[in-house]
């Protein structure tokens, strides 16, 4: 293959402070600093690394309603959620306590044949997803 994974993945948010809590307390990810984005006034970027080479980077966007709108499952639009690779069965374990914990999960774990997986709902309303490869 060509490609060796995700570089970042960019979305809106109402509340990027709350955002990065969640993922540095649930996922150990690194939020770097806000900063204003492109040319219109009250657009920000924050970059928050979530792996070796894989980052969110999320903007808020002033008057942006976009991120009000969620929707159920595969009536999301293009891109319906994030699968999240864990690093080791450790990880995985730990990740989802955290995510019961934070309320984001009830920890059910799907067996997918292949992988074993835990969704989530992130503070935004995203629905991710945590996987595990069996081999």
């Amino acid at each position: 293959m060509l490609l060796d994974g995700i570089n970042h993945i960019a979305w809106l948010s109402k509340d990027v402070a709350r955002l990065g809590r969640f993922y540095a307390e649930v996922f150990d990810a690194e939020v770097g600093p806000t900063r204003q984005h492109g040319q219109a006034p009250g657009e920000t970027m924050t970059m928050i690394r979530i792996g070796p080479h894989t980052e969110l980077n999320i903007f808020v966007i002033e008057g942006n309603t976009e991120v009000d709108r969620q929707t159920p499952m595969w009536g999301r639009g293009r891109i319906d959620h994030v699968g999240l690779q864990a690093a080791s069965p450790e990880a995985f374990a730990a990740i989802r306590q955290r995510l019961i914990d934070s309320g984001a999960s009830d920890g059910t774990v799907t067996d997918f044949g292949a992988v074993h997986s835990v969704f989530f709902r992130d503070p935004d309303g995203l629905e991710g997803e945590v996987l595990l490869s069996k081999d």
